[in-house]
């Protein structure tokens, strides 16, 4: 056997102490068949905490199951059961989860996106879904929609709110007459195979029509039935929900730690930093810009203390850093420094033995606090939705905080691959999970390439979807006849067989010199400055890359302020008394990130002067879900931000 075997074999022999646990849910057929037993299990623990919803609540799982039971029972009441499909287009509540597995207890799929999408997205998957019966989230929605949905077959419609429904020819209710409805109507068992479809879950489609992903139940448990190996939460564990629950990672997230008893509390944006300290979660879901939010937070305290603090604060932050760099190498988990001899590792263990009274030091005086701001009792954060920035790796570690990185496509339900907590290899996106073959090839011949080399990511396991909805030409495309499904990653295989991801094969921008750039790794390294908050990498068939720079506008205002200077920005009021105004586009501001540019990339591991940037432009707008250059899980969507600053782009290169 190779060393990536033998690597590999290790892996399945820990996960197997894992999977040869008791586990109530691996006969299952269908994913609503969980509530029952977890409502047995669980009983009056509870299940989901609503604090800012319209209606808030808090039930528990006996009041979950039964919540979920009766909305199905409504729906058999108005013609629904196995076979029909129905659109749900809303966002994070508890009434959300209670109509998505109410669905999928009535017999039926649902085919969801979010409440806050396009009217004509909306009304294209509520088409295409072949859907005749749609859940809204409030009227506001249904007035947004009612002209687009008129001539779709239709058989009712159904607010997730309490809001008196319309009256017209197409049969309107609300949730409460839904569950009034099915209070008086009892439920006709439905016998769900693992083979049929549970949901469709739309692409973002930024560059084309949306596509439909069919899972089918067999995906979606297999992710419940093998996530433990990655963390094991116990009953009552508190977690806190941010991401869109329509989303695959929110939702396959959802279903895992509710089947093992966790509390669950849904917040946002707006109220997240209250929550954390409130709830003090022992487990959370999130994307890259979370965390790159959390760890923004810490560096504005910092910058926020006298200069004395500041000393000792990046002082401590120092000795940490080379505490952790030292730690990582003697682990063998410096993914940068793959073969270290005995020798080598042997003097980083004892480096890391002397500077750890400096680390605990700094814990003691800087890093509780900040830790504080996650509410203290992390057990561990669960990344996904995106490449981690190396220093948000470093970061969490420094702080104490236990972070794991998961990789993953909405077409795989989605969970791949996970880092495992006993072997948490930094910069990669973790070894297979249970059941889960991953494999690179050359993007062209296809053919497979030895460990080490990069290339085509392809993935083969129980998670792959079933195809693309009503779209064999994609669905051809993207499963091989063998099972092998394309990712359209590129990426590399470690030694121990972590994933290593470099970028997106459709976001490789090749310059006038042939060099093919993956800007996923350079925009993370350029985000480690304080003085960048977002940045997108230009520059398809030009000579350089180029960039746009969202700055970080209260960082630069302060630097902008040393200087008896202010950033004078379109539509605010004037500056402070005694500042002079300055605008964004000033050689000094240029300077200033141009400086932090060319300092970030080249201290990246593995720089390349093809991966300088040359010319770039700051904008004041940030990329938001709002203006549409985020999605839902804020990545941003290259394609859009591409077309909105076309003219911007091809100035720069001129």
């Amino acid at each position: 056997m190779t060393a990536l075997s033998l690597a590999l074999e290790e892996v399945r022999r820990r996960d197997r102490a894992y999977l040869d646990q008791p586990n109530p849910y691996q006969s299952l057929a269908a994913l609503p068949q969980i509530w029952p037993l977890a409502a047995q299990r669980f009983g009056d623990t509870l299940a989901l905490d609503d604090p800012h919803g319209d209606p808030s609540a808090r039930l528990t799982y006996t009041q979950l199951e039964q919540g979920i039971r009766t909305f199905a029972q409504g729906l058999q009441a108005l013609g629904v059961g196995a076979g029909t499909h129905v659109a749900l287009f809303a966002d994070n509540s508890h009434r959300w989860l209670i109509a998505d597995q109410g669905i999928m207890t009535a017999g039926a799929m649902n085919a969801v996106r979010s409440g806050t999408a396009e009217t004509e997205e909306l009304r294209y998957i509520a088409e295409h879904s072949e859907s005749t019966a749609i859940v809204l989230e409030n009227l506001a929605l249904l007035r947004r929609l009612e002209d687009r949905l008129a001539d779709l077959p239709l058989s009712f419609g159904l607010l997730l709110s309490d809001e008196d429904p319309p009256q017209g020819p197409l049969p309107w209710y609300n949730f409460r007459q839904l569950m009034d409805l099915g209070q008086a109507h009892p439920y006709s068992p439905v016998a769900l195979q693992p083979q049929d479809l549970a949901t469709l879950i739309y692409t973002s489609g930024t560059t084309g029509k949306p596509k439909g992903v069919m899972l089918t139940h067999a995906n979606l448990l297999h992710q419940v039935n093998t996530l433990q190996v990655v963390v094991q939460p116990q009953p009552g564990d508190r977690v806190v929900s941010i991401l869109p629950s329509w989303h695959s990672f929110e939702r396959t997230a959802e279903y895992f730690l509710l089947s093992r008893g966790c509390s669950q509390t849904y917040s946002s944006i707006r109220s997240l930093k209250a929550d954390l300290k409130t709830v003090r979660p022992q487990y959370m879901v999130g994307v890259p810009r979370l965390w790159e939010s959390i760890y923004d937070g810490a560096q504005k305290q910092f910058r926020d203390q006298t200069p004395a603090k500041q000393r000792l604060i990046f002082t401590c932050l120092g000795w940490s850093q080379a505490y952790v760099d030292n730690l990582w190498r003697f682990q063998d988990l410096k993914l940068d420094q793959p073969q270290l001899s005995p020798g080598q590792r042997l003097t980083a263990g004892l480096a890391a033995l002397a500077l750890w009274p400096l680390h605990q030091l700094g814990r003691l005086l800087v890093y509780s606090k900040v830790r504080q701001a996650t509410g203290g009792q992390v057990k561990q954060l669960i990344s996904g939705g995106g490449s981690l920035a190396r220093h948000l790796d470093v970061f969490f570690e420094i702080i104490g905080v236990p972070l794991l990185v998961g990789y993953g496509l909405t077409e795989t339900a989605p969970v791949l691959s996970a880092r495992r907590a006993w072997h948490n290899l930094r910069g990669a996106a973790g070894q297979p999970i249970p059941f889960t073959d991953i494999k690179i090839v050359d993007p062209e011949s296809r053919q497979d390439l030895p460990q080490g080399a990069r290339g085509l990511v392809l993935a083969r396991g129980p998670q792959v979807m079933a195809g693309y909805y009503r779209n064999p030409e994609a669905t051809a495309r993207a499963i091989e006849q063998d099972g092998w499904f394309d990712t359209g990653d590129l990426g590399w295989l470690s030694k121990d067989g972590n994933v290593v991801l470099t970028g997106r094969a459709k976001d490789t921008i090749v310059l006038t010199n042939g060099e093919n750039i993956e800007p996923q790794p350079i925009e993370d390294a350029c985000i480690r400055s304080p003085y960048v908050d977002q940045i997108m990498l230009v520059g398809q068939d030009q000579r350089s890359l180029g960039a746009l720079v969202v700055p970080n506008l209260e960082a630069l205002q302060a630097w902008a302020a040393s200087q008896s200077r202010w950033i004078a920005l379109p539509g605010e009021q004037g500056p402070p008394s005694g500042l002079t105004p300055m605008p964004l586009t000033d050689a000094a501001v240029e300077a200033l990130i141009r400086g932090e540019l060319n300092r970030q990339v080249k201290d990246r591991p593995g720089y390349r002067p093809d991966d300088r940037i040359g010319p770039f432009q700051l904008l004041s707008e940030p990329f938001s879900v709002e203006n549409g250059l985020l999605t839902q899980t804020l990545k941003v969507r290259r394609a859009v931000v591409t077309e909105r600053y076309r003219d911007m782009i091809e100035a720069m290169f001129t």
